[in-house]
This record gives C-alpha cells, structure tokens and sequence, in this order.
C-alpha cells in the first residue's frame, strides 16, 4: 500500500470527470468538458455519442460496451474506433463480465484483444471488470488477460452495477497483480476525499468521478 499526500490539484490530475448518464444531452455532456478543463482533471469521460466535443482542453475517454459488456467484439471494437475518430484519447471498455464468471476467459481475451486491435496505442485502453460480482481469482485472472491483450489500466467498474463499485480490496488486488507495470483505476461509488485517498493508497493510479468538484472541494458528492 502507497501512502500519498493528496492535495485538490494532485488528486484532480489523477480524475477522469465522468458524465455517462442515459438521459445527458450534448449540452450536458459540453458542460462537464468545461468543468473538466476548470477543475485540471486529467481527462473527461462521455458516452461515445456525444462526440465529437465542441471545445475542451481536456482529454476526452469514451467508454465502449457500457454498461452491460454484452456486445459483440466486433461492435466493441467498431465502437471504440468510431470514438478515437470522433477525438476519443482514451477507451474504457466493459467485459462481458458473464464470460468471467462462467470461466470462458479466452472470450474475455478475445474481447479484449478485438478492441486492442481496434484502438492501438498511443490510444488509452482501459478494461472494465466489474470487480464487485467476481471473485478474487476472476479479477484477477481478468486483470492477466487484460495486460497481455496489451491495456494500459484495468478498471474496477461501471458504477451502474447493483453488486457495487470499486472497494479498496479490489484495487490493492489489481495493483499487486499488474501494477506498475499496467495501471489501475478505481471507479463507482467514491463520492468523498477519503475514499479517494483510500482508493490511491491502495494503488489506483486513476480515478472516475462524477461529483468532483465536491470532492476536491472536501464534500460529498452523489452520483457514479
């Protein structure tokens, strides 16, 4: 565990400003650019229809198969590519989390790798496993797969989930099984300053938040 003195601008810069929600619309989604850029998060994360963005200095991650997993790869893939040419940096991809739990993990593998190839570096990709309905070993298992398909973080959840976001288990879990070599990023449910705290000391290297200027403001937020 990782003991890091946060201040409101080191933890903004380790934030994706997230707004996934079904009912946004493009003005909402304009707004919570703007409020990334205010705020110095590291990037704004949108569903992938809301892109292109007007005008952001921030960058911008889409997510991709959000939030069931329950696409083909091909339209993952297709997805996640459509978003990088509509100005997507970073990819956030959902498994098909019941691949996981029935143990077909080359379905997991050749999920992931459809998209990977999809969206090759310098773009972002980031896998979401949805930690809170696997067991240890399927995190971690996924988190394996994950860095041999070539991601660049393994993330905890969606936040929509009803098993629950990210916990502080699940993270040192991930970080121990690919950190530092792929990074880690706790999302869902992280609504104050010491769950963040206790999310980096953990071993996340990101955060998704969707009230964040509450949180670097010291309060509580609500929402993802």
């Amino acid at each position: 565990m990782t003991m890091t003195k946060l201040t409101p601008e080191l933890l903004a810069k380790m934030v994706d400003h997230t707004f996934l929600q079904s009912t946004g619309t493009q003005a909402d989604a304009e707004a919570a650019a703007a409020d990334a850029a205010r705020l110095g998060t590291y990037s704004v994360c949108v569903s992938p229809s809301m892109l292109p963005l007007a005008t952001t200095t921030a960058r911008i991650a889409a997510v991709c198969g959000f939030p069931s997993g329950k696409h083909h790869s091909s339209i993952k893939a297709a997805e996640a590519e459509a978003a990088v040419q509509d100005g997507a940096d970073e990819i956030d991809m959902v498994i098909d989390v019941g691949a996981a739990l029935s143990g077909d993990f080359e379905d997991v593998r050749l999920d992931i790798a459809a998209v990977r190839e999809a969206v090759p570096g310098p773009i972002v990709l980031k896998v979401i496993l949805e930690t809170a309905a696997l067991t240890d070993e399927q995190i971690v298992r996924c988190c394996e797969i994950a860095e041999s398909c070539g991601a660049d973080f393994v993330k905890t959840s969606t936040g929509f989930h009803p098993a629950g976001g990210a916990t502080v288990h699940a993270v040192e879990l991930m970080a121990r099984t690919v950190g530092p070599r792929v990074g880690v990023k706790a999302s869902g449910g992280i609504r104050d300053w010491a769950a963040a705290q206790a999310m980096i000391d953990a071993g996340a290297t990101r955060l998704g938040l969707s009230g964040t200027e509450a949180v670097l403001e010291g309060g509580t937020a609500t929402g993802y």
